[in-house]
């Protein structure tokens, strides 16, 4: 079995999550590669090319694949499992799941129209510690995915925080209550997760079967 670890919006392979699941990883003798999503032009985000990333990461088929995803990152796990038999599980810790439900009305009708008008809206970037702008096409993208269509049965763990301001848990909830091969555990935490990590570990350790 491979692993792959896909972080979140706006943020990078050296976020907290990602360094920390890698050195755990590592202790087991196992390699987790974590791929930078930004590829150099964050502008240019969207879906679509997160999901060709992946694809052109998987190894020589029939490798079987883990994919581990946070946030926007463990929603691009689980479109790419739907497309790409070789992944045989997934952990999504904290998954975007309908955030565009989430996210666009914190922006407001007035943002959206001047970011729709304008191309690009500022975002701030963790990893980069300032913002960058971010094309439209990211919102436009995104439209045509919609979480109704994963239903691909594959083991999945899910981790999310009941405090999560971001991706409220009830989205985790509700994509777990709708697919009875999906686990879901829920934290004492929010949306980044980093003070339960031990407890993630834990988690993961059990479902993959690390020694």
């Amino acid at each position: 079995m491979d692993y792959l670890y896909l972080h979140g919006f706006a943020s990078s392979p050296q976020s907290t999550k990602a360094q920390y699941l890698r050195d755990r990883v590592r202790l087991c003798q196992v390699k987790l590669p974590i791929l930078d999503l930004n590829q150099g032009n964050f502008s240019q985000l969207t879906l679509t090319r997160q999901l060709q990333q992946v694809a052109a990461a998987l190894p020589t088929a029939p490798t079987p694949v883990t994919l581990i995803g946070s946030s926007f990152g463990g929603l691009t796990a689980a479109w790419a499992a739907e497309h790409h038999i070789q992944i045989q599980r997934l952990v999504l810790l904290a998954p975007a799941f309908r955030f565009l439900d989430h996210w666009l009305p914190r922006l407001g009708p007035e943002q959206l129209d001047c970011w729709q008008r304008d191309g690009f809206l500022p975002i701030y970037h963790y990893s980069a510690g300032r913002e960058l702008p971010l094309h439209y096409k990211f919102i436009t993208d995104a439209q045509q995915y919609a979480d109704e269509q994963l239903q691909r049965s594959l083991p999945t763990l899910i981790l999310h925080g009941r405090e999560d301001e971001v991706i409220p848990i009830e989205a985790s909830r509700d994509y777990a209550a709708q697919r009875p091969w999906v686990k879901l555990v829920e934290l004492d935490s929010a949306h980044a997760l980093g003070d339960v990590l031990p407890e993630i570990w834990t988690a993961i350790c059990e479902f993959c079967e690390f020694a």
